[in-house]
């Protein structure tokens, strides 16, 4: 038996224990080889990536040390003892390798692998092993699997109400941060909009990297059931409370492999949803030519998806297609963003307009859920309630419910202008390579990070003009970020 020992380093979202070579109970060269081992005490049990260590100070020859995640995850006292053992190989992952070579997975093969992900039983290049070929094709049958699999595992919120309102954007527009001004709307209106929202997968900001800026979103179920009981809505991360655990696994593993399939898309979305307990949902879906959609067949395409597998699980789904031509707002990264939001809530005279409109519109759009409102009435009440304040005020006790932002985040220090490199008329700008420089800059590590856009499209602008800023907290990714904009700034200017 081996005592464990908490070891203070973060690997997530990987379980890791270390073992010294020197070990009393066990030989450590047996175990050198393997990539994972079961650590199993009184009935609890995980496994995790063993790392043979040669720091007695670290870990001792009776101890296993383990690091922040896998201590977490066994929930047992530093000092209890534990047993080791060399762990089986998932049978899960004989579905992967039929996968890899064309077989369509039948439900019950879905709902185990999805069990052993959640278990943390794969390493990331099996996972990526299954991203990969689901997204070489998958069948809308695997699509509703997928998706009622992922909702099944972790938690299940149920508010006992007969409409719970949510809305999501896939993504793809950077400074689209809808979410934070839609919410306290809809609950200032009285509908409960228990958002959970994702940190930034591909994009410079999450709407919980951003709402992180103003407040704490990393709550617990219970925590984030009381915010909602008194204030109607929240705004959190989703990965915190344990919905569809499977999905936040899932994209830590999309993220640096920049995997975003349709299927997987809808899958994700969904799962959250209906583990969250909604019942209504508003899917906000840019098109434009840097947008992730960037034609009407493919928007099309994606609703008839998302449509399909909310029918089939119970959902009331509105898809509404948007303008994904350009940038939403000025900023483009989280301290930004919230600059934007709060702006849009406070009704100042300089707030970017098309957030403004856009977050009117998907408000509306939810608020036409609501039976005791008469039909298409919804705009309206959207603008009534953000006009006269009641919106901000939702929102600040929003923020004061799930407890202010413990770190008062400010602009990057590292700061430079892109100017125009002519006179004309700026004719579009590239979404994606708007993002990929507030990213590179440093977004959304760094909350501070991004790109404060200072010219729209049908802006004129004279050559050396400011047309957007950059913001940098560390010299290695101001460097990185301005470097990439002058070998392309993202910015069509053309004659009137």
């Amino acid at each position: 038996m081996l005592k464990i020992k908490r070891i203070a380093i973060d690997t997530h979202p990987e379980n890791v224990a270390l073992l010294s070579r020197s070990c009393a109970h066990y030989r450590a060269e047996d175990f050198q080889a393997l990539r994972k081992i079961e650590v199993v005490s009184d009935g609890k049990q995980i496994l995790a990536n063993l790392i043979i260590c040669d720091d007695c100070g670290m870990v001792g020859p009776d101890e296993l040390g383990l690091g922040e995640q896998a201590f977490r995850r066994l929930g047992l006292p530093e000092g209890e003892t534990v047993r080791i053992a060399q762990a089986p190989q998932p049978r899960s992952l004989e579905s992967i390798r039929a996968k890899i070579n064309g077989h369509t997975l039948s439900r019950p093969e879905i709902e185990a692998i999805i069990a052993d992900i959640t278990a943390h039983r794969y390493s990331p290049m099996e996972i990526a092993a299954f991203l990969i070929s689901s997204a070489s094709f998958s069948t809308t049958a695997e699509m509703l699997d997928l998706t009622e699999a992922m909702a099944k595992v972790g938690n299940k919120l149920d508010w006992e109400a007969p409409i719970i309102v949510d809305k999501h954007c896939i993504g793809g527009i950077p400074g689209n941060r809808t979410s934070m001004i839609v919410v306290p709307i809809v609950a200032a209106h009285g509908l409960p909009v228990p958002k959970t929202s994702s940190r930034a997968i591909t994009s410079p900001a999450g709407t919980a990297d951003t709402m992180e800026v103003l407040a704490e979103v990393n709550l617990s179920i219970t925590e984030m059931r009381a915010v909602v009981e008194r204030e109607k809505g929240c705004l959190v991360w989703g990965g915190h409370v344990n919905l569809s655990p499977a999905d936040d696994i899932l994209i830590s593993v999309e993220r640096p492999l920049r995997i975003d399939t349709p299927e997987q898309m809808v899958a994700s979305i969904i799962s959250k949803k209906l583990a969250a307990g909604s019942t209504h949902l508003v899917i906000d879906i840019p098109l434009g030519p840097t947008a992730k959609v960037r034609s009407h067949a493919d928007a099309v395409r994606l609703r008839k998806m998302f449509e399909y597998v909310g029918d089939k699980v119970g959902l009331i789904i509105d898809v509404v297609f948007s303008d994904g031509a350009q940038p939403i707002g000025r900023g483009i990264g989280p301290v930004l963003e919230a600059r934007d939001v709060m702006a849009v809530l406070r009704n100042e005279p300089g707030a970017p307009q098309d957030l403004r409109d856009h977050a009117l519109l998907l408000a509306g759009r939810m608020l036409d859920f609501d039976p005791e409102l008469r039909g298409g009435s919804g705009h309206a009440r959207a603008c009534e309630i953000l006009d006269s304040g009641q919106a901000l005020g939702a929102m600040e006790r929003i923020i004061k419910a799930q407890g202010p932002a413990k770190t008062n985040h400010q602009l990057g220090a590292l700061v430079e202008d892109v100017c125009a490199p002519t006179d004309g008329v700026v004719q579009g700008i590239d979404c994606y390579r708007l993002g990929r420089i507030a990213r590179l800059a440093g977004a959304p590590l760094d909350k501070g990070a991004g790109v404060d856009l200072l010219k729209k499209t049908g802006d004129r602008v004279t050559k050396g003009e400011p047309i957007y800023r950059i913001y940098a907290c560390v010299a290695a990714d101001f460097q990185f970020a301005t470097k990439d904009a002058a070998e392309n700034n993202g910015y069509i200017i053309g004659s009137a």
